[in-house]
């Protein structure tokens, strides 16, 4: 089953809205792959949420678009901002890239977008997003996590002399 963009937007849309907000604030992120040796590789990388997809596109033969040919896991980190504050807090999204080759969806893309050709595209199969926030007025760290099947987790936490709690 993929579980693409849309799946995420249905099944949370409150959720969702926010995380694609948390993206929209920069044009670039950080997005990791994995090397041949298993390192990871950390690259930076503009990012697409069109027609119930999220894109990962990339330069023709870039190091990211080879390492995720070879091991499509990767995880995308928002940019953090200007400054340390991050209002809005801090999203990453986990999942599998699955690379687009047909020439007419590569064509409909680029016309789209804007992208010049060639380039690499992938559509990302999410396989986890988390947001991570603090809740001043209750001095807590809020961790919300979404995952195929198993929906949307918020955890709360606060000083290190409390445990964790479920929301």
């Amino acid at each position: 089953m993929t579980n693409n963009w849309a799946v995420f937007e249905k099944e949370e849309p409150v959720f969702a809205a926010a995380v694609r907000a948390r993206y929209a604030q920069y044009p670039h992120h950080v997005l990791a792959t994995l090397r041949a040796d298993g390192s990871p590789r950390v690259t930076g990388l503009n990012v697409e949420i069109r027609g119930g997809e999220l894109w990962l596109g990339m330069m023709p033969g870039s190091r990211k678009a080879l390492d995720l040919r070879r091991d499509p896991r990767f995880a995308l980190h928002s940019n953090p901002g200007p400054d340390d504050t991050m209002p809005d807090g801090d999203v990453r999204i986990s999942g599998r890239a699955v690379e687009i080759t047909d020439p007419p969806e590569l064509h409909r893309y680029a016309e789209e977008t804007g992208e010049p050709h060639p380039f690499h595209l992938f559509r990302a199969d999410l396989t986890e997003v988390v947001h991570i926030a603090v809740d001043a007025d209750a001095d807590e760290l809020v961790i919300t996590t979404w995952r195929p099947g198993t929906g949307r987790h918020v955890l709360r936490r606060g000083n290190d002399d409390e445990p964790p709690r479920e929301a």
